[in-house]
């Protein structure tokens, strides 16, 4: 297990600069076996030294990439596959391990497409928005899969949110739930921008 401080979806990318011993340790173990490892959030302290908190939710991460520089650190890149849920935390030596269980995304029913079109029309407006107001050009006609479960995780991964948001909808019972709340979101992101709008209008 590898706990972090940000959240990764499946289909999401998450590049590691690997330097503690017990933690290269980790790396030559996955590497020796299916090159799959569990990442989590520290919802709370820091993993160096204990006493951190972690989420119970996260996802399987498959390393994809790997190299080793001259002063020992490992530099990877990892891309989430699935969601796991941790049964059971065990010790922490040689490094943080725990039971762990797939956790697939309950059945949407049919209004999954509906609520990701209308999660990606909020994207886009928030997007719209926050590049009008000064931030890096984003590419608005992106595509997405045609897959709507696939389509889902894509847009989470694209959403500019904190990691306590990004683990809510990680956590969340089904991609048409997870679809309504990333939309709840970017409106409300999207009127803090307005309001910040009007704010610098009145000044």
């Amino acid at each position: 297990m590898f706990p972090v401080g940000s959240v990764l979806f499946p289909r999401g990318v998450l590049p590691l600069q690997v330097f503690e011993p017990r933690y290269r340790q980790l790396v030559t173990d996955v590497l020796d076996g299916d090159r799959r490892f569990g990442v989590v959030l520290i919802e709370r302290g820091s993993d160096v030294g204990g006493g951190d908190v972690r989420s119970s939710v996260g996802t399987f991460a498959r390393m994809v990439q790997e190299r080793t520089l001259e002063d020992g650190r490992i530099i990877l890149v990892n891309v989430g596959t699935e969601r796991l849920r941790v049964t059971k935390w065990l010790d922490d030596d040689p490094y943080p391990q725990a039971e762990v269980e797939s956790h697939p995304d309950g059945h949407p029913g049919r209004g999954l497409r509906g609520a990701v079109d209308g999660a990606v029309a909020a994207w886009r407006r928030y997007t719209a928005l926050a590049v009008e107001m000064g931030a890096e050009p984003e590419d608005l006609d992106v595509s997405f899969p045609a897959n709507p479960a696939e389509a889902a995780w894509e847009l989470c991964v694209l959403s500019p949110l904190g990691p306590f948001d990004q683990q809510q909808l990680l956590e969340a019972n089904d991609a048409a739930i997870r679809m309504d709340l990333l939309k709840r979101m970017l409106e409300l992101r999207r009127s803090d921008l307005e309001r910040l709008m009007r704010d610098r209008g009145e000044t």
